[in-house]
């Protein structure tokens, strides 16, 4: 679901792994003229028109062409990496978004072990219009999600009842067993 803390987990990352950049969708929305209204008036974010997807997915491939001059400045290492070999030259990049797996285009460009689905309250700043959660967001949650479930393997779902610091570190945990994967 949109607002569930998969910005604040990615960049949360960023600051403890070497080499790490993010792509995030929220980059990819198309201006609030371009998006279109139902006819309850719900301005229709949640859904994949809501969003510039060639352009991120351009974005990822552009990346993946040439990570080290992607402008990513390795950060001072966390104690944790430092038994892993020759950490600097891997380069990581973390694809965030609420609909990456469910646009055709970029499952032939997003790499990884696992789909991660995190899911928490929604609070906006100013509040969400009444009956736009229920009437809009929660449905297009459901059907993505159900969408994704069809066609993926290896989903791992994350509890967002957790703490974020639970969660970080669990999600943490798994890309250091993945590089030290990598460095086997």
């Amino acid at each position: 679901v949109t607002n569930g803390g998969k910005t604040t987990l990615a960049e949360k990352l960023k600051k403890m792994l070497p080499n790490c950049d993010i792509i995030s969708q929220d980059d990819f929305f198309k201006p609030e003229s371009e998006v279109e209204t139902d006819e309850r008036g719900f301005k229709l974010y949640d859904e994949l028109d809501a969003l510039y997807m060639d352009e991120m997915v351009k974005s990822i491939r552009n990346w993946m062409k040439s990570p080290a001059s992607s402008g990513v400045v390795t950060e001072e290492l966390q104690n944790t990496c430092d038994n892993l070999k020759n950490v600097e030259d891997i380069y990581i990049l973390i694809v965030e978004g609420f609909l990456l797996y469910n646009y055709e285009k970029c499952k032939t460009c997003i790499f990884g072990k696992a789909n991660i689905f995190l899911c928490s309250t929604r609070i906006y700043q100013p509040a969400d219009t009444p009956g736009y959660f229920d009437g809009h967001v929660w449905p297009m949650y459901l059907k993505y999600k159900n969408e994704l479930e069809e066609n993926a393997s290896n989903v791992v779902y994350l509890d967002g009842t957790k703490s974020q610091e639970e969660l970080l570190s669990y999600v943490y945990s798994d890309i250091i067993q993945e590089l030290k994967k990598l460095r086997e």
